[in-house]
């Protein structure tokens, strides 16, 4: 659990997301975003849990094929904010919620240096005698997800109380999203297998 609150203090890619998210669409939408990474986090558990992290590891292909999917869809989400038409001085239409979560759920999924992590990290606190190795990394995971949870959470509520207060400014927190979009592109294009 130590180890676990350590990782989820360090700000990362998915608070860039969430952030981004709350400061152009408010709490409600930074929260669903939240929510969304999270539900996100619970598929690379599955994934650890059944050794499918362990495959992305060893093929290079695959590395590259989840890679790449996530390096497009930040991009795009980089280029519609950069491209959506409102009228001048119009805050931009709200997103659905379901939507906000689903995005979420992908920034997430298809990043695989969050895939590699739960191969490289979770394993290290497995104790082969205590009992299923596959259960124990899903209540580790489990746990770091709970702890990333009231993470988020934070990080979604703040950029929602400053986002209401900057509203009369949608088109600028429209391009802050769209250059956090375009730099998690970046970063993620650049992350190397090591």
């Amino acid at each position: 659990m130590t180890a676990s609150l350590a990782l989820v203090l360090i700000p990362g890619p998915n608070h860039l997301y969430i952030t981004a998210r709350g400061l152009a669409q408010g709490r409600t939408a930074g929260l669903a975003s939240a929510f969304g990474v999270e539900a996100g986090t619970l598929v690379h558990i599955a994934a650890a849990a059944a050794g499918l992290s362990y495959v992305i590891k060893q093929s290079a292909t695959l590395f590259a094929v989840v890679k790449w999917a996530g390096v497009a869809y930040l991009l795009y989400l980089g280029v519609r904010a950069f491209t959506g038409k409102e009228p001048e001085g119009a805050a931009p239409p709200p997103q659905p919620l379901r939507k906000v979560f689903l995005e979420g759920v992908l920034v997430n999924v298809l990043n695989p240096k969050v895939a590699l992590f739960f191969l490289a990290f979770l394993p290290q606190f497995v104790d082969p005698g205590a009992g299923s190795p596959a259960l124990q990394v899903v209540l580790f995971g489990l746990t770091l997800l709970l702890l990333g949870l009231v993470s988020d959470i934070v990080y979604a509520c703040a950029a929602g109380a400053l986002g209401t207060r900057l509203n009369s400014r949608a088109r600028a927190l429209r391009y802050v999203s769209g250059v956090v979009y375009l730099g998690l592109g970046v970063v993620t294009a650049f992350a190397g297998r090591k």
